[in-house]
């Protein structure tokens, strides 16, 4: 079975490319591959599958012509090709991963302890619990009289007095 693409992104063949740090940013703080093509607009696993489709030198020059838009932090524009063919190196190879992973039926490894096989046999013997206590106490309190007026001829007992109701007086 495939997954739909919005539940692939832990799973993107492209993580270690995104990830990857393209250095530091003036104030000192990591930059990644993710966050600068967000900055600048891209679709960071589009560019990241567009950039493995390309052979590996011509996605380094593309690659470093996008870095160039960047704002400068710890590296200055003679650095940018180095940098993107360093980074372009985390690609995976063209044609050797699939765009978005396909979870196998039989695959013990990705679907242990997930939703898609039950998860947690704890978990669904607490969430059967909830609904059993639930259904009781809906039962119980549809099924108790709550009428404050006593039925035809019902005997009621006050303070010891014992009186018997025998319907409305008529004159």
């Amino acid at each position: 079975m495939t997954l739909r693409p919005e539940y692939t992104l832990g799973h993107s063949p492209y993580n270690a490319f995104l990830f990857a740090t393209v250095g530091e940013e003036k104030e000192g703080v990591p930059l990644s591959v993710f966050s600068a093509l967000t900055r600048l607009g891209y679709d960071p696993w589009r560019e990241a599958a567009r950039l493995a489709s390309l052979p590996q030198e011509t996605a380094a020059r593309a690659f470093a012509v996008t870095i160039a838009m960047l704002p400068e932090g710890d590296w200055n524009a003679a650095d940018v090709e180095t940098m993107a063919a360093r980074l372009v190196g985390w690609l995976p190879v063209s044609g050797a991963t699939p765009a978005i992973p396909v979870l196998r039926k039989n695959d013990k490894k990705q679907t242990k302890g997930t939703a898609m096989n039950g998860g947690s046999g704890l978990g669904m013997l607490l969430a059967c619990g909830i609904l059993v206590v639930a259904v009781f106490l809906f039962v119980k309190d549809v099924t108790t009289d709550n009428n404050l007026e006593a039925g035809r001829n019902a005997t009621m007992q006050m303070q010891g007095v014992s009186l018997q109701y025998q319907g409305p007086v008529r004159s």
